[in-house]
């Protein structure tokens, strides 16, 4: 078994034993006014087409890729326990209620999504070489042709999001609840650049890319006050500026379709309900 998938095996028999010791300590706990809460999943990503707009000063260049298909890549789909837990797209959660009466929470949402310029022949229109003359043409688009672009270690988007939970169903003892939830929020997306256009790569990196604001909407299956599952489905816009590219910047935005299970804990805090 290689160390990746030993490594996951060990982290998801450590979460399963520290269940019990939760589920005591929460059952031993007067309610609280507040709630943390931390979670864990897996994504699926559909995009909008976009159009990616390349300026190369020295090179001449100003050119627009019109209407690509971009496409996402799981990871999770290839065998959890083969690779790391942070290699497939992932997501996490870190909030708290601050009212749980209103069921209103603060939390900080982050999506490790990625974005791939898919093999396609593409319309480019613009400058090329420092020409005067517009260019309006086909381009095979695909790494034997000397092109690829990635936002393949992640397109990365981070959310600060208020949260409003409304309680759906509740068992008689209280063991299991279901609720559910509605999400907004804005924030920072920080891609992974990696690329070659006409052959000519640039150094991939991480970066400040931009923004993206998102909705989020679903249902939180909660056991024992304690352990949760969490299914949900997402809109986002992001919008990304001053990529790096070889000798220039690039610029695109797109809209997502995300569905996302996570598994989480919760901790109560705040001041003692009597």
């Amino acid at each position: 078994m290689s160390k990746f998938r030993w490594n996951t095996v060990i982290t998801v028999a450590l979460l399963i034993n520290l269940v019990p010791f939760f589920v005591a300590a929460q059952s031993s706990q007067s309610k609280r006014k507040g709630e943390f809460y931390f979670s864990w999943g897996y994504n699926t990503e559909w995009y909008t087409h976009s159009n990616v707009r390349i300026n190369q000063p020295e090179l001449g260049n100003y050119y627009l890729f019109n209407h690509v298909r971009g496409h996402d890549h799981k990871g999770w789909d290839e065998g959890l326990f083969s690779k790391a837990l942070t290699i497939p797209q992932y997501n996490y959660r870190l909030g708290y209620f601050f009212n749980q009466a209103k069921g209103l929470a603060f939390e900080i949402n982050f999506d490790h999504t990625k974005w791939i310029f898919a093999d396609q022949d593409v319309r480019l229109t613009g400058t090329l070489n420092g020409s005067s003359k517009p260019v309006d043409t086909t381009i095979a688009f695909n790494a034997n042709n000397g092109f690829y672009y990635y936002l393949n270690n992640g397109a990365n988007f981070l959310l600060f999001n208020i949260v409003k939970r409304w309680h759906l169903y509740e068992i008689p003892s209280g063991k299991i609840k279901v609720d559910a939830l509605g999400k907004a929020g804005i924030g920072p997306v920080f891609p992974h650049v990696e690329n070659s256009l006409f052959g000519l790569k640039n150094k991939p990196d991480f970066q400040f890319g931009g923004w993206n604001v998102g909705v989020e909407g679903g249902l939180k299956a909660t056991f024992f006050n304690t352990v949760y599952l969490e299914f949900t489905n997402k809109m986002d816009y992001a919008r990304y500026d001053h990529l790096h590219i070889y000798k220039g910047r690039a610029r695109q935005a797109f809209g997502t379709y995300e569905m996302i299970l996570n598994l989480g804990f919760t901790i109560p805090a705040g001041k003692k309900i009597k």
